[in-house]
């Protein structure tokens, strides 16, 4: 009988064990996910030529960041990807950053999109800094807002102000509201 209260001890003191185990690793593994996340995040803010009409976006997969977005010039495109390769934690980029027509129909559009939106009561904020928190995507006239607003309220009013541009054939809105992450 001692034997077997003892056997249970011990069954009991190694599963609670591993299972403390496994809880450090996850814990850890996330906490190295989040540091992976912020470097490749801060790595694409620092682009050179990453401006308002830019988009891209990632995850991560294990050792592999996979890029997406929408960009203006291939510079951005390959300097991303190389960017991305110089962190020590990565093995592999997958590059699915897309290069938009640039030139008459779009560029109009993008200038009438930032204009509206600048002019349209207290949304020029976001688009002021250096890496802007809100994104205007056009792709053969179809709009795309990426980013983060302060809240609600300027999230409906840039829908509107983007669907008010001459030329626009649809809008897309994708940003969200987060006030820390917003200009």
């Amino acid at each position: 009988m001692k034997f077997l209260s003892r056997y249970a001890l011990m069954l009991v003191f190694v599963a609670g064990s591993a299972a403390i185990s496994v809880n450090a690793q996850t814990i850890t593994g996330e906490v190295s996910n989040r540091v992976l996340e912020k470097e490749v995040q801060s790595k694409i803010l620092r682009l050179p030529y990453y401006e308002v009409f830019d988009y891209i976006s990632f995850r991560i997969d294990g050792d592999t960041v996979i890029l997406d977005g929408k960009v203006r010039n291939a510079t951005n495109r390959r300097e991303a990807e190389n960017a991305i390769k110089r962190i020590s934690d990565v093995v592999t980029v997958q590059n699915n950053i897309e290069i938009l027509n640039v030139g008459g129909f779009d560029d109009r559009i993008r200038q009438d999109l930032y204009r509206s939106l600048a002019r349209t009561g207290s949304l020029s904020r976001y688009l002021w800094t250096v890496n802007p928190s809100m994104r205007l995507v056009v792709d053969r006239g179809h709009v795309t807002l990426e980013g983060y607003v302060s809240n609600e309220g300027d999230l409906n009013l840039a829908n509107i102000a983007a669907r008010t541009v001459p030329g626009v054939f649809s809008v897309t809105n994708n940003l969200k509201v987060d006030s820390k992450r917003a200009g």
